[in-house]
This record gives structure tokens, C-alpha cells and sequence, in this order.
């Protein structure tokens, strides 16, 4: 009995020194984020795309877009939360719009919005 609990504890141990490094690793990369949202709307490309839903309670925008180049993401429709919740007012379903988004906080976020031209 003794020798299957040894079996089961030299088991568990990759998992356990594992689960010790979590709470240094999200800090790690909370630090990262932080410091990657403050730059992220410089350096976010733009990218086409069409808003299908402004959900304005919720703060969120759900867009058909291109690809995405600085979250190495294909074309989709998804929703986006926003960095500025004026943005929402901006537009409308269906305008085509180019816009940037970063990850901030672990959660996809529009940081830019170019709003489209004044109907003529």
C-alpha cells in the first residue's frame, strides 16, 4: 500500500510543482498585458470591417471583420468589448467601418474606431 501512495505522489508531482507556478506566471503576464495595452492602440493595425450589432447595455460590438494581423486571427464575425463606450454612438448596423483591437485584460477590445463618412 505504501508503495502505490510513493506511485501516486511521484505522479502528481509535475502537476503540483506545475500548479505552484501559476499564481507567478499570472502576475507575469498581467504585468505584460498591462504594459502591452498602454502601447497596443500605436501599434494596432487597422482592420476593415462591418458592424452587425451595437449592443450599447453591454458595451460591445459585434463586427464581420478581415483578418486581424496583430492577434493572428482570420476573418470572422465576433464580438469586441470597447475601449471608450462613446464609440458606440459612432455607428450604427451596417456601416463599414476600419477599427483596431487589442488584447486588454485578457479580453479582445476595440481601442480605434474610424467612424464612416456623412451620408450625401
Amino acid at each position: 500500500m505504501n508503495t502505490n501512495i510513493s506511485k501516486i505522489l511521484l505522479a502528481l508531482m509535475p502537476l503540483l510543482a506545475a500548479a505552484a507556478t501559476l499564481p507567478a506566471q499570472a502576475a507575469a503576464d498581467a504585468a505584460g498585458t498591462t504594459a502591452a495595452a498602454a502601447t497596443a492602440p500605436a501599434e494596432s493595425p487597422m482592420t476593415d470591417g462591418e458592424i452587425r450589432k451595437v449592443d450599447t447595455a453591454a458595451g460591445k460590438l459585434t463586427i464581420k471583420h478581415g483578418p486581424i494581423v496583430n492577434l493572428d486571427m482570420g476573418a470572422m464575425t465576433m464580438i469586441f468589448r470597447v475601449q471608450d463606450p462613446a464609440m458606440l454612438a459612432k455607428v450604427k448596423e451596417g456601416d463599414r467601418v476600419k477599427f483596431s483591437v487589442a488584447r486588454i485584460n485578457g479580453a479582445l477590445t476595440v481601442t480605434a474606431l474610424v467612424e464612416p463618412p456623412p451620408v450625401q
